[in-house]
């Protein structure tokens, strides 16, 4: 059997499709189509040598924000899918029914990875750092579900920022247009939290099975864990019944704190995902596979932030025979990674700092079995200078490249 590609002699590391170990990897056109034991390399036109290496599914990242140079956050996909693994992006909002054209035209059709959107409620998207939703005039439920119609292959669910500075004197109005939105079109919603009012336990309850609290371990006065460190009775409700919680690390909404909490009883997140954007993208997130590091600094393993960021994000979508994973048959998007040990220094959003001795570095990311290659990523917006913590962080020398410089590489 001829192969156009074959990744060879690395570890396999597929919880979701049950595949781990020693195992080469053979795409054809755009699919993999054997996932065996000592393949011969002869078979194959192209063989990358994967030897001490982890090959994982493309990492899907359930919450991005992509709508660069359209929006306020937006940044540019391909060049950090190129140095990260994420090959399937779910952005969270940028776009409203009225530029969600633009947003497929110029952001999604041109792409060399897969970008999806989750379509706001706010008929303006995230032009803006905030606000959307303190004009209940641009929460039009009819346009948002008419453009949802139109763009059934793109739109995956609709999404509402819900705090205090998002929403203004509105409360839970726009939550609850984008509650029939969603319901009318018979998708999941997304639904932020940060600093309240409102308060949190008034909007979970409104959310429903399938449905994604993204930041589940924000610090913010609406976060579910309470004083006592205990998980609130909504949450607990809310996760009962099938309501997915989603990290959503970003620039001010992930605490060590309140992820320990929620370990602590049980509860891990769904979904490990980055919200990178144009503030979070400087740290201290990074990016995605520095989040998942920080999970292993927390107790989870390496097989399990990977289920966490590609097979279960993927089933989210709707999308588990396709990404997310490496069974034969599905799209040949593929991530190579190396374990670097040593002591690492992580950070939250609030500078608060845990040690690691793991940390995960991409060496190659496949998109329908093409190497993505890596590239100079565009400068920061003129909107978005370095802020407080991201000085700090630079005063101690905390980057990625420092990271990476301080470990040693695991055998794979």
């Amino acid at each position: 059997m001829h192969f156009d590609l074959l990744i060879k002699g690395g570890t396999v590391v597929d919880p979701g499709a049950g595949l781990q170990g020693k195992l080469d990897v053979a795409v054809r056109r755009n699919r993999i189509v054997a996932v065996e034991r000592d393949i011969p390399a002869a078979s194959a036109a192209n063989v990358v040598d994967a030897a001490g290496q982890y090959v994982t599914p493309g990492l899907v990242d359930l919450h991005t924000h992509a709508y660069h140079s359209a929006t306020y956050w937006g940044i540019h996909a391909d060049p950090v899918a190129a140095r990260t693994g994420v090959t399937t992006w779910l952005d969270a909002g940028s776009a409203g029914g009225y530029n969600i054209m633009g947003f497929r035209q110029f952001i999604a059709q041109p792409a060399q990875c897969r970008i999806f959107a989750l379509l706001n409620i706010s008929s303006i998207g995230l032009t803006a750092p905030t606000w959307e939703l303190a004009n209940l005039n641009y929460c039009d439920v009819d346009l948002c579900c008419a453009m949802i119609d139109r763009h059934r292959d793109l739109v995956m669910g609709v999404k509402a920022r819900i705090d205090r500075d998002t929403t203004g004197a509105n409360g839970l109005e726009p939550l609850r247009l984008a509650r029939q939105a969603a319901d009318r079109c018979g998708l999941p919603l997304m639904m932020h939290i940060a600093n309240g009012p409102p308060d949190v336990s008034d909007v979970l309850d409104m959310l429903r099975p399938g449905d994604i609290l993204t930041h589940c371990s924000t610090g913010g006065t609406m976060r579910i864990v309470g004083p006592d460190r205990r998980i609130l009775d909504a949450a607990r409700r809310a996760w009962d019944r099938g309501v997915i919680m989603d990290l959503g690390h970003g620039a001010g909404s992930f605490s060590f704190e309140a992820a320990e909490a929620l370990i602590a009883e049980g509860f891990r997140p769904h979904a490990l995902s980055s919200d990178i954007h144009q503030m979070s993208i400087l740290g201290p997130l990074f990016d995605l596979p520095t989040c998942l590091s920080k999970f292993m600094a927390l107790g989870m393993s390496f097989p399990e932030v990977i289920e966490a960021a590609t097979s279960r994000p993927a089933a989210l979508l709707g999308m588990q025979n396709e990404v997310g994973t490496l069974r034969p048959g599905a799209y040949a998007d593929i991530a190579l990674f190396e374990i670097l040990e040593g002591v690492f220094p992580f950070y939250d959003v609030s500078m608060t700092r845990r040690d690691g001795r793991a940390l995960i570095r991409n060496t190659l990311t496949l998109v329908n079995g093409r190497v993505l290659p890596r590239q100079v990523e565009p400068p920061s917006a003129p909107w978005m200078p370095l802020n407080e913590t991201q000085l700090e962080l630079r005063a101690r020398g905390h980057t990625p490249g420092a990271l990476a410089a301080a470990g040693h590489r695991a055998p794979g």
